[in-house]
């Protein structure tokens, strides 16, 4: 018996040592996902619902703003754009034009873009009969508003660095939570035990919602990335400078002003937002070719339905359009000679390079418009999903905090296992700069409020 006990006592405790540390990596696990989720929760409540407003942004103009953006299909052809922006002027007298949006489909409204001053306004017109629908100022465009409340434009222009580190936590977020959900041998994983009025209802909610949700978080948070004002911008000009984005060759030995497409095209598509825009040759005495003539060339250009042609500006301006159709592959910029009306610049969806590619298809993808219903939905349950993630991972919090305490994870006893976890955490954030930046900030901020508990008391 005594050998049997002998022989047993150090497997024993190898498998005592095994849970201890598994228990330690646990809690650092839990820690830094504590902390990932007081950072992001508030905001991912925030993009989440924004976000879902915006999958429907057709339906809900097609509805709520019937008014305005619908109109009854006539026999007789639509007026052309250069009487249309006419009508417009004379709706708003002391504002000048700027674009012409295209009808997309037979029973839609054109739309005209003026400028007064810094503000924009948009005038809704009738192609067939070419009365006015409506105006309204662009910042004030319900879908505007609800795009600039999604990317905080609202808070300012280095607000939108807060939705890049987001994005980061987000992606420690999905995978912390899947180290924590991780089966060891107890309930919860894929089923909810007890009743709403038990912290256990509310953890096994929250990690079977993330069970299903965890994937669609994380492709969210890396789809939204490319538009983020540090990370974004970096991949745009990585990848343009490796001929994986912008089609460099199609501004090669070609006159381009300093002026970017983003600057003349409300929807030049993320790859083309720092494309520069060509330049008209000299200017001959006929003149310029005039906004129907330009027109009609994009029309036998294969130009589709619902492009948006920014006019010239100045001598040496062109006629700009762009078109961002929900099917991705169609997506086209074109610009014309002011006075010759030949094509200085045409891109197809094919020309972009494979980086491009990928993120147009990507935000496509986010934006829910590039399988119909079907991908809207599937968005829709993923913004909701990370809607009941944040609610139930609050209330859970709420339940377990101590009176008068915050309720922090503590660290494990030990310190390699601390180091280690945040090491790993610390790769994740060098990934994504910002949220790397915000990383070291929470720890000098846990470092100094760890010494101020330990500080004796007088």
């Amino acid at each position: 018996m005594s050998i049997l006990l002998h022989g047993s006592a150090p497997a024993y405790g190898a498998r005592a040592a095994l849970r201890i540390s598994r228990d330690a990596v646990y809690r650092a696990v839990w820690r830094w996902h504590f902390y990932a989720g007081l950072l992001c929760l508030p905001f991912l409540i925030s993009l989440s619902a924004t976000g879902a407003l915006y999958l429907f942004k057709d339906e809900i103009n097609g509805s709520l703003f019937a008014y305005r953006t619908q109109v009854v299909p006539q026999a007789v052809p639509a007026l052309g754009p250069d009487r249309l922006i006419f009508n417009a002027v004379q709706a708003v007298p002391d504002a000048a034009p700027l674009s012409y949006s295209d009808p997309a489909t037979p029973d839609s409204s054109a739309v005209v873009t003026l400028a007064s001053g810094v503000r924009r306004i948009l005038v809704y017109l009738d192609p067939y009969t070419g009365d006015v629908l409506d105006r309204v100022a662009r910042d004030a465009e319900f879908m505007n508003v609800v795009r600039g409340l999604h990317s905080l434009a609202y808070l300012g222009a280095y607000a939108n660095a807060v939705i890049e580190v987001v994005a980061g936590f987000a992606v420690i977020l999905v995978v912390t939570g899947a180290y924590l959900w991780w089966p060891r041998g107890r309930g919860g994983v894929v089923s909810v035990r007890g009743t709403p009025r038990h912290r256990v209802w509310w953890r096994d909610l929250h990690a079977v919602t993330g069970l299903v949700a965890g994937a669609g978080l994380l492709f969210l948070a890396l789809t939204g990335l490319p538009w983020s004002i540090w990370w974004g911008q970096q991949l745009r000009t990585w990848s343009n400078a490796a001929g994986l984005g912008q089609p460099a060759a199609l501004w090669s030995n070609r006159p381009v002003s300093t002026v970017p497409l983003r600057e003349r095209l409300s929807e030049p598509g993320w790859t083309l937002q720092d494309a520069p825009v060509p330049r008209s040759g000299a200017a001959p005495a006929a003149g310029t070719i005039g906004i129907d003539e330009a027109a009609a060339i994009l029309v036998r250009l294969g130009m589709p339905r619902g492009y948006e042609l920014a006019l010239p500006v100045g001598a040496d301006g062109v006629y700009a359009a762009s078109v961002y159709p929900h099917d991705v592959t169609r997506q086209r910029v074109i610009a014309l000679d002011q006075y010759t009306g030949a094509p200085l610049l045409d891109v197809h969806f094919a020309d972009l390079g494979p980086v491009g590619r990928a993120i147009q298809y990507g935000i496509g993808i986010h934006k829910g418009e590039h399988w119909g219903r079907a991908n809207q939905l599937a968005m829709l349950a993923f913004c909701l999903a990370t809607i009941l993630l944040a609610v139930t991972a609050g209330t859970m919090w709420w339940k377990r905090r101590p009176a008068g305490g915050l309720g922090v994870p503590p660290w494990p006893r030990d310190r390699r296992v601390a180091l280690t976890v945040t090491a790993l955490v610390a790769v994740l954030g060098a990934l994504f700069p910002l949220t790397g930046l915000a990383i070291l900030a929470m720890l000098g901020l846990d470092l100094a409020a760890q010494r101020v508990r330990k500080r004796p008391r007088a």
